[in-house]
């Protein structure tokens, strides 16, 4: 779809929530929250205007970005397989073990073949692993801030809200070749270069989107979403004001309806300074 550009939107009235992807979107080329950003945050705490991260990242890894706010926000953790709302579990949806341990297996598989996979599960509680290989502790640890090492990954199935694989070659390929038959049950998303997310069936951020306007009682005319990739889709459709930032891939900006500056340029800063009817300094 043709959006507009930066600060489509025009002023702040009638949004009350504002909902944001992090990697690639509000976060700049060095993983850090803008500092532009945080005055913008208390503006909108102070209007009443709720602002969540909504990412693909564990809930303690996004809590952990912001925890020099004196309030508790909402979360959207695990592309939607956790929910938290002011501290509280809202919603949260597990794998059934089976599938958990035939996916360790496959991957096992895939590397005994000449791939370079790895895999996280996540549980609300935080995530675990069975590689201490330094190269993959460096990525595991950037989105997970709660991480334990375990022997055998298929020996703890349960409650896995999602699986997070990591590919040292090209995440699209292998999740065309090799991971595309589990997600005939299964939500399968690529959500980045290097990265493949698996969630239990119809689990995406939308469903953490709804279950959040459905708590605070607020309307997708009210809403306002922010993205870059694939694993944000299903969101964009969940708000009237929705932005593809200038870096996002393809698909993403045709779904959405405006377009932002890229994060490197701080276009999640430019379009709520511009919906708040402040001036960039």
């Amino acid at each position: 779809m043709e959006g507009s550009t930066a600060d489509g939107g025009g002023s702040s009235h009638g949004v009350r929530l504002v909902v944001c992807d992090m990697d690639g979107t509000l976060l700049d080329e060095n993983g850090d929250v803008p500092d532009g950003f945080w005055p913008l945050l208390d503006e909108m705490t102070a209007r009443g205007i709720a602002f969540v991260p909504a990412s693909g990242r564990q809930y303690q890894s996004l809590a952990r970005l912001f925890d020099a706010v004196p309030h508790t926000l909402s979360y959207v953790a695990e592309n939607g397989g956790v929910t938290m709302h002011r501290g509280e579990l809202l919603h949260s949806t597990t794998m059934e073990p089976d599938f958990v341990a035939s996916v360790v297996h496959t991957i096992r598989e895939a590397n005994a073949g000449g791939r370079g996979i790895r895999a996280i599960l996540c549980r609300v509680a935080g995530a675990i692993v069975e590689s201490d290989d330094p190269a993959f502790a460096v990525h595991a640890a950037e989105y997970c801030a709660e991480l334990a090492l375990v022997d055998d990954l298929a020996a703890h199935p349960e409650g896995v809200v999602k699986i997070a694989i990591y590919d040292f070659g090209n995440a699209a390929a292998t999740a065309r070749d090799v991971l595309a038959p589990l997600g005939e049950h299964h939500s399968l998303v690529v959500s980045g270069e290097h990265w493949i997310d698996i969630t239990a069936q119809g689990v995406n951020k939308a469903v953490g989107v709804r279950s959040l306007q459905r708590e605070l009682g607020v309307s997708a005319d009210e809403t306002v979403v922010f993205g870059d990739y694939l694993n944000d889709l299903e969101m964009l459709d969940e708000a009237a004001g929705s932005y593809a930032m200038a870096n996002a891939h393809p698909t993403v900006a045709a779904a959405a309806r405006h377009r932002a500056p890229s994060n490197v340029e701080h276009g999640v800063v430019t379009v709520l300074t511009g919906l708040l009817g402040r001036v960039q300094a």
